[in-house]
């Protein structure tokens, strides 16, 4: 079921061969032979290790390959192995990150211990990326114990549908995906993941006919593969997972990127190029090139530079945003115009904020309730009757003053009142422990860190 797609037929005229762009993609998207065979060698190895080890053990559990390399879906050169270890649901929670670790750390010596809803081990094994995760063997997915659990719900349900005529559309669609910028269910990045991208395809019957259906798109859209007949969800793509009615398997798309998508959904029909799959190199800002923009710009942008966090980047980025819309609504409020605004994180971590002036006159205007209103009214009048402020005077129906403003810098404002807008949890304090800021045409020293992130802001595209 599908809701959402506007009712007016986009017209596409192709300028190029759409036909012809495709296939030269699929030549480079395709896994050869050789790629699926030592694939096939990699996953057969891995699955008998980790069996052995299961039975060295003695542990009642069985082993999946799961994900995009298991559905034949995955882009070439993308050399990503996921295999689950399924466990007992009556096992403990504690025993069974201890087995999975345990487990991993054996079929993976050189592996490291990644975090997610809980720990596994990731590693390389024949030059392929490798993740073996630890979850439990439920026989629904509503009953999931932790979220890694649906993964297997979700392999079987994709299994029984895609077949080899829908594999190279996936692979063509995550691509251009990739291509555009939004790709990965990652916190950082807010794009489409592998199963969603999958479950389109299936709703939509391939690649062409995935990009007219998007472009055509009045969010809120709602796909709903399984006929759940969910209607629960608020956010500006809803794939009600065909597994579990209650979940939104595109939740953490932001609706920049499903705005974006369908952009460039509209701009490749109009005409085909490969560059939507592989854009030429972002530019890279240089120092003068930052002070050259600035300059040109005549607007007064501000950096809060601190050293951030040690966590992963899915709990880095949500705190960012947050820390920054704090502080843009702090500067607002302070009666400083906001034009745009950006979070980084490398080294070290930006809180970037481009506002129309950097400073603002002594006093500001502020405007009281209606004398009518008595009681309201009488104590405004009583406040500033007798401090330095002009007036009280009488607007309209309203009393007037005008007092002295609290900061008159955006540079005094986060010098001395940054710790009291909303920051994240975990960037307070990193502030806290201190943070540089950079106004005006000194932002340039970012360059050589961030000389990426200022191209993409000053020369912003779709």
């Amino acid at each position: 079921m599908l809701s959402g797609c506007g009712p007016e037929d986009v017209d596409m005229t192709v300028g190029r061969d759409l036909e012809s762009v495709i296939e030269q993609v699929g030549e480079r998207v395709d896994p050869d032979p050789a790629e699926r065979a030592a694939l096939q060698d990699a996953v057969e190895a891995l699955i008998e290790r980790t069996e052995s080890v299961i039975g060295a053990l003695d542990l009642d559990a069985t082993v999946l390959h799961v994900g995009s390399t298991a559905r034949g879906t995955w882009v070439s050169g993308d050399r990503d192995i996921d295999v689950f270890v399924k466990f007992d649901p009556e096992m403990e929670r504690e025993e069974l990150e201890r087995y999975g670790l345990r487990i991993g750390r054996a079929v993976l010596p050189d592996g490291h211990t990644e975090y997610a809803e809980h720990p596994y081990v990731k590693g390389e094994y024949e030059g392929f990326a490798v993740d073996l995760v630890p979850c439990y063997d439920v026989d629904t997915a509503p009953e999931i114990q932790s979220a890694v659990d649906r993964t297997p719900f979700h392999n079987a349900y994709l299994e029984a549908r895609l077949d080899e005529s829908a594999a190279p559309a996936v692979r063509r669609f995550k691509q251009f995906l990739k291509g555009i910028g939004a790709y990965g269910s990652d916190l950082r990045t807010r794009g489409y993941s592998g199963y969603v991208v999958e479950l389109l395809v299936l709703e939509y019957g391939g690649f062409e006919s995935t990009l007219r259906a998007v472009s055509k798109w009045h969010p809120p859209v709602l796909l709903d593969p399984a006929d759940h007949a969910a209607t629960s969800f608020e956010d500006p793509l809803v794939v009600v997972d065909p597994t579990d009615p209650e979940r939104n398997v595109a939740a953490v798309v932001a609706e920049q990127n499903v705005s974006r998508l369908i952009h460039y959904a509209r701009q490749f029909l109009a005409d085909p190029t490969v560059e939507f799959f592989f854009p030429p190199e972002p530019e890279v800002m240089t120092a003068e090139a930052v002070r050259q923009a600035v300059q040109g710009r005549e607007t007064a942008p501000i950096a809060v530079v601190f050293d951030p966090p040690a966590v992963v980047d899915d709990q880095l980025y949500p705190q960012l945003r947050r820390s920054l819309s704090g502080l843009v609504r702090g500067l607002t409020e302070a009666d400083f115009e906001v034009l745009r605004s950006e979070a980084w994180a490398r080294e070290r971590g930006v809180l970037f904020v481009e506002l129309s002036v950097a400073e603002r006159p002594a006093v500001e205007r502020h405007e009281g309730p209606p004398v009518y209103a008595a009681d309201h009214a009488q104590r405004f009048f009583e406040t500033y009757a007798d401090t330095p402020a002009t007036g009280p005077y009488i607007e309209a129906d309203r009393y007037v003053v005008e007092r002295h403003r609290e900061t008159t810098t955006a540079r005094e404002f986060v010098e001395t009142r940054l710790l009291d807008v909303a920051l994240g949890a975990r960037i307070e304090p990193a502030l806290e422990e201190g943070y540089t800021v950079l106004t005006g045409t000194d932002i340039a020293t970012l360059a050589p860190e961030f000389g990426l992130k200022l191209g993409e802001y000053f020369r912003p595209s779709p």
